[in-house]
């Protein structure tokens, strides 16, 4: 066999640019694909560690109300200083840790029991629903405005009609509201807030409730207290 041909026979042919081009597209969809799920579980896990994290902390703040109520003073006369150090000292060492709740807001159509904390900052509403400052603080007279996330413990409220009841408990008792009123405003439609003449509640979310992104307007619930006494409020209620 001649030099020439053995050397053109040990020379393997190329693979066409066609295969080459299929074969590298092939891979770069597994590896987008993989990275696809890789992403959706990181973001899951995250997701599920902090849904945990938050209704962890929802119950904890529903029982630092309870340690609250425990501590509460009792109307004896006769409770000694030693006796008085004892009831604060849950107090004294709730507020050490955080700012104590102000109540318990109770909505039993949607299944919400949730604690009413001061103030409306991002760490306050991931774990409970917050006192709109300078609103009248819940169980006074006047109009006290709560405010919650929608994609939260708010969500539910797309679900509230007129009548239905809403309960809130403070150290001071139980009180049944009564929804009266139910709308959409402006996020500058501060109004809503204004003092009333009878003693109310004003629960404030955002709205749209499944809009992406910074919701453009505010979703109002409106309720009065009831005149019904506390049985029958609730009875009535369910």
């Amino acid at each position: 066999m001649p030099l020439v041909a053995q050397r053109q026979s040990r020379v393997d042919p190329a693979p066409t640019d066609g295969l080459t081009g299929v074969s590298r597209l092939a891979r770069c969809k597994v590896l987008a694909e993989r990275t696809a799920w890789a992403v959706g579980l990181v973001c899951l896990a995250m997701w599920g560690a902090l849904h945990i994290g938050g209704i962890r902390d929802a119950r904890r703040e529903l029982e630092r109300f309870a340690v609250l109520q425990a501590a509460a003073p009792i109307a004896e006369p006769e409770l000694g200083v030693r006796d008085r150090e004892r009831i604060g000292a849950p107090r004294r060492a709730l507020n050490a840790l955080a700012p104590e709740p102000l109540a318990v807001l109770r909505i039993p159509k949607i299944g919400l029991e949730v604690a009413v904390l001061p103030g409306t900052g991002e760490s306050t509403l991931k774990r409970a629903v917050g006192h709109i400052e300078d609103t009248a603080m819940p169980g006074t007279d006047g109009n006290s405005g709560i405010a919650g996330h929608r994609d939260g413990f708010f969500r539910g409220l797309k679900d509230i009609g007129l009548d239905d009841a809403i309960e809130l408990e403070t150290l001071r008792g139980k009180e049944v509201y009564r929804v009266e009123r139910v709308w959409v405003v402006g996020p500058s439609d501060v109004f809503v807030l204004d003092p009333t003449p009878v003693r109310s509640l004003t629960l404030v979310t955002c709205y749209p409730f499944y809009y992406v992104g910074p919701a453009p307007q505010r979703y109002v619930v409106r309720a009065v207290r009831s005149e019904l006494n506390e049985s029958d409020q609730i009875n009535h209620g369910n």
